[in-house]
């Protein structure tokens, strides 16, 4: 079997590959924000964000705390791609958005990424806990970037993004 059929049965292959997705909305929401000068760091929104995804593992019976620190690593994560949008767009205007979608659908898009997360957070919590989580994410972060061809930027948050999880 290749490595990333391997990599893609991972118990973590799921979870990264949902935060993959989650990152994907930043070029949308950098989009918008550039659009309507919005601020990239929203901290009510970040902060409803954290509220809810910790209230989600309270009643999945996982630690919030913990939730808390991945998410906040998300976050952090997709903030750092809206801001180097930013900055290519700064040095680049003519390559800078013209059109957005509305934030609030990307919202809506990113609330979902977040319940799909917190789940399998409570599905594979034993193998984020396990001495093989760092290889298993490393299996899996592999062979999420490798599957949705990735480029560095994306690469680094992706490893941005996941770092808490073992």
């Amino acid at each position: 079997m290749p490595a990333t059929a391997q990599a893609a049965d991972s118990p973590l292959y799921r979870l990264v590959d949902t935060a993959a997705q989650r990152l994907a909305t930043a070029d949308p929401v950098a989009a918008s924000k550039w659009l309507t000068g919005g601020s990239i760091t929203d901290t009510q929104r970040a902060n409803q964000v954290l509220d809810s995804v910790a209230a989600d593992a309270s009643a999945h019976g996982i630690d919030a705390n913990y939730v808390r620190r991945v998410f906040t690593d998300q976050i952090g994560a997709t903030e750092g791609i809206e801001y180097s949008r930013f900055a290519q767009w700064k040095f680049d205007p003519a390559g800078a958005p013209t059109t957005a979608p509305d934030l609030s659908a990307s919202r809506t898009e990113i609330d979902g990424y977040n319940k799909t997360m917190v789940n399998e957070i409570a599905q594979q919590w034993n193998s984020l806990h396990a001495p093989t989580c760092r290889v298993e994410l490393q299996q899996a972060t592999d062979a999420v970037a490798a599957g949705r061809h990735l480029d560095p930027l994306y690469r680094q948050a992706l490893e941005s993004a996941t770092r808490s999880y073992c």
